[in-house]
Parts: structure tokens; sequence; C-alpha cells
């Protein structure tokens, strides 16, 4: 809020709310999705990306001994977790070259795939000596 220098009068009617209410809700540990949504969608900021690449990295691999039936439909859009962002691919690759953390280690920690990673180090470092 600060960096996009909104003014509080304008964050409370767009969240119809009063300015303790405002200061309450910025002091709780837990937001409703529905004013998270708000506050997005204000700051032109996708505060859902946060947990959705958090899943993405560190949700458990799937239970190999629970399967579900494939021929079941679910009305639920299928998400798959191998969706990585430019964000995330370039702090991936940036613990590589500052030497935080080995192939290996993002490999086993963050269970992205070998060929993956290699892919996006020669794709991404084309484009890095392109722009240099």
């Amino acid at each position: 809020m600060e960096e996009c220098k909104m003014e509080v009068f304008r964050i409370c009617n767009f969240l119809k709310c009063t300015e303790a209410e405002l200061n309450s809700m910025l002091l709780q540990k837990n937001l409703n999705t529905e004013i998270i949504l708000q506050f997005s969608i204000l700051l032109e900021y996708d505060f859902f990306r946060l947990y959705s690449q958090y899943l993405i990295l560190y949700a458990p691999p799937a239970n190999a001994d629970y399967t579900r039936n494939e021929n079941t439909k679910s009305r639920l859009p299928r998400y798959r977790k191998n969706i990585y962002t430019r964000e995330l691919v370039d702090f991936i690759l940036e613990q590589i070259e500052n030497g935080s953390k080995t192939k290996v280690q993002i490999i086993e920690e963050y269970r992205i795939p070998k060929s993956t990673l290699y892919k996006w180090q020669n794709k991404y470092q084309q484009t890095k000596n392109i722009t240099k």
C-alpha cells in the first residue's frame, strides 16, 4: 500500500470499511480470501500467487498408495503441479549462480526434474547473454 502511495480514504472506500477496520485487518494473522482478493484487485498484485508458488515448491509428493479413480470425472478444474512462473525459474537459477544451492540440492529440495533444470539453464542462459 505504501509502495502504491494509495490514500487510506481510497482503500477504505474500495473495501467499504472504516480506517479502524482497515488497521485491524492489516494486523490480523489470517484474512478471509474475499478480502485478499479485494486487496489483490486494488493493489494490482496477485497475493494468491505467493501461496500457489509455495505449493509448487514445498507440497509433499503425491502418495503412491492413494490413487484417484481415473474414470471418475471431477467438476473441479485440474491443475498441474509443474507450472513454473518466470519469477520462480529466476529464483532457482539465481540460487545456483550465486552458489547458495547446488543443482543436486535444487533437484532434491524442490523436486524439479533434472531435465527441466538443465532446459531452464540453457534457455535462460542464452537470454541473459543476448541482453548483455
